[in-house]
């Protein structure tokens, strides 16, 4: 009797065993497949990129101002595009507002110092300052992004 129960108690365990090795491989493989953390915030804003559209694109003529660097012996030069949605209303806002939006950006560059926006992360925040106050100033249009066409510090 106490073979008998061994054998049983032997299969029993080795069923267990395998049960437990199956399903281990199947959380495996079900995790392998899964995207890793960084890969799904790329992947969402690749789907984000794609699905939005582009805006129409509203060139600005260069601006040169001094910067705010101690003795203002240095001066930026910047040419800039916005990217406008809002549809054809927006288009005929931007068109009136030109002026304003030109006072705008030439109240905020002069402020600047080299140190400021020789980096990236300068300039990022910079072209977020801008945008900022761009939208600011316009009801039915919104500037998505500024590109910057010419960017020198001297």
């Amino acid at each position: 009797m106490s073979n008998k129960l061994l054998t049983i108690l032997v299969g029993v365990l080795f069923l267990f065993v395998l049960g437990l090795g199956g399903g281990l491989f199947l959380i495996w493989k079900k995790l392998g497949s899964l995207p890793v953390a960084g890969e799904a915030a790329q992947a969402a804003e690749s789907e984000k990129a794609k699905t939005e559209q582009a805006g129409k694109i509203v060139p600005l003529e260069t601006f040169v101002v001094n910067l705010a660097d101690p003795g203002g012996n240095r001066y930026l030069r910047v040419t800039m595009d916005l990217e406008v949605t809002g549809g054809k209303a927006a288009e005929e806002e931007i068109a009136g507002r030109v002026p304003h939006l030109r006072d705008a950006v030439l109240m905020i560059l002069p402020t600047k110092r080299y140190a400021d926006i020789s980096s990236t992360e300068g300039k990022t925040a910079m072209r977020e300052e801008l945008a900022q106050a761009l939208n600011g100033l316009l009801a039915k249009a919104r500037v998505n992004r500024i590109y910057f066409k010419e960017f020198v510090i001297q």
